[in-house]
């Protein structure tokens, strides 16, 4: 079976499209013998790099303008809940860290999801605690142990090593879709790596 690479950040705007459509597509990704696995990573060190202290939505203040208004649209087209985040880009260090605990286990699509609309569709702080167990919670699984493995030094070792391997790939923004090598950026060419994949 070939497999989509979905790498997102839980602070990039453009993730938040292609997350809220991953059930849909896992769907049309099952229907084309294609699976669709997460790689949640870091944008920061990678902005860092460029020699950026934040996103590029916040440096360039024509560039936000078009982005936030581009994002109105897009949820629009695709149906989803929307409102601008009072703060931007927040931190999806505590998220990432347990979405990469939670790799493969049954809650890990649907916990990625409500993270996402926690901080785009309900301007809520994804980087307090509090708000990553209210959402396991509501998941009905225990955030104790998760919360737990994912401070622990194991996890962020992971996530660290899933950064440099973002970055070690080419990774420049998110979301990037990889099929093999082939590399695809942007929730707009999520349809193309699904079609790569389904060949």
């Amino acid at each position: 079976m070939n497999t989509i690479e979905f790498w997102f950040d839980f602070g990039s705007n453009y993730s938040y499209l292609s997350i809220m459509r991953t059930q849909r597509i896992r769907r049309l990704a099952a229907d084309a013998g294609v699976r669709v696995v997460l790689k949640p990573f870091l944008l920061g060190p990678i902005f860092k790099a460029q020699g950026w202290e934040t996103s590029p939505f916040v440096l360039q203040a024509a560039k936000g303008r078009y982005v936030w208004r581009d994002m109105e649209r897009q949820c629009a087209k695709y149906g989803l809940r929307w409102r601008q985040p009072s703060v931007f880009p927040r931190n999806g260090l505590l998220a990432a860290r347990v979405a990469l605990h939670g790799e493969g286990a049954a809650w890990e699509f649907d916990f990625c999801e409500q993270v996402m609309l926690a901080n785009f569709a309900d301007d809520r702080e994804i980087g307090d605690e509090a708000v990553i167990r209210a959402i396991l919670a509501g998941l009905g699984v225990d955030s104790d142990p998760i919360v737990a493995a994912a401070r622990g030094d194991a996890c962020k070792a992971g996530l660290r090593a899933r950064t440099a391997a973002a970055q070690s790939r080419g990774i420049f923004g998110a979301p990037t879709f990889f099929v093999g090598d082939e590399m695809f950026w942007g929730n707009d060419r999520l349809e193309d790596a699904l079609a790569l994949a389904g060949r």
